[in-house]
């Protein structure tokens, strides 16, 4: 395990003891952002206490959070979202994440996503494969499915109304054997586990998805956006296993694909 990964660990160790002690607390303050997203002090207080240890360790580093937007210029830029998936912790529901990616001379080469209240987290860096468990157990390596068919396919998804042409989504998910709606980071890390072999977000910003493509890749799958370039600024994100990648990117766009 390199340096930076190890960093980007400590870093989720951090925002869990942050984002559990907010969670289900009845005087969490919440406010709705200019896009009519919710944000809570949860989240402002996650990405400050990152960003001060990135400070500390990696002074030199650039920085990109979905809070407080970006700092610094280097070749070497920290991605994070301290809480993917607020409207389900503002809710009290169980699904939510800290992601943490780094980018390398504009490669992701570090990924960390922390679910506390799911007891879980995954984790990878370029070339040295992914990895899964529960925090402070043994890691387990994880790898995507096997299965080479679309119509033997398990799909999530964010909302239909979400999607710019929700007609090709519906004809996406008339040629699969099931489609679920776990949603958010839930969905590629399910796919990079083996349990789905797609996972679909039609509305993106990096930081939802910068840790997520090195974590999917580095278990053997694909990782793109609706058009099949393997970006992770491009408004749009598909997880696969690699072997129905094409199926998926040949209906979403339309036959307009740039292979990855």
């Amino acid at each position: 395990m390199g340096p930076d990964l190890q960093l980007a660990l400590v870093a989720a160790e951090l925002a869990d003891r942050i984002t559990l002690g907010a969670f289900r607390h009845p005087s969490l303050a919440v406010e709705t952002k200019a896009d009519e997203s919710p944000v809570s002090e949860a989240d402002r207080a996650t990405e400050a206490a990152i960003r001060q240890l990135l400070r500390q360790e990696r002074p030199g580093d650039a920085v990109l959070g979905e809070e407080m937007g970006g700092a610094g210029a280097s070749s070497r830029r920290w991605v994070i979202d301290p809480i993917d998936g607020t409207v389900n912790f503002v809710r009290g529901i169980p699904v939510w994440a800290t992601l943490i990616g780094l980018e390398v001379d504009g490669t992701m080469t570090v990924g960390v996503v922390s679910a506390p209240a799911l007891g879980r987290r995954w984790w990878a860096e370029r070339g040295n494969g992914s990895f899964a468990g529960a925090p402070g157990d043994p890691a387990e390596p994880i790898k995507v499915s096997e299965i080479g068919r679309l119509a033997d396919s398990t799909i999530s998804s964010g909302s239909l109304v979400d999607y710019a042409e929700p007609a090709r989504y519906l004809e996406l998910t008339a040629n699969i054997k099931r489609e679920r709606g776990f949603g958010d980071f839930w969905s590629h890390v399910l796919v990079a586990e083996g349990a789905l072999e797609v996972g679909l977000d039609p509305v993106v910003a990096i930081w939802d998805v910068a840790a997520l493509q090195v974590i999917v890749e580095e278990a053997g799958g694909k990782f793109t956006d609706f058009s099949g370039k393997a970006r992770t600024d491009g408004g749009t994100a598909v997880s696969s296993n690699g072997l129905v990648h094409e199926e998926v990117i040949a209906v979403l766009s339309g036959g307009e694909r740039h292979h990855s």
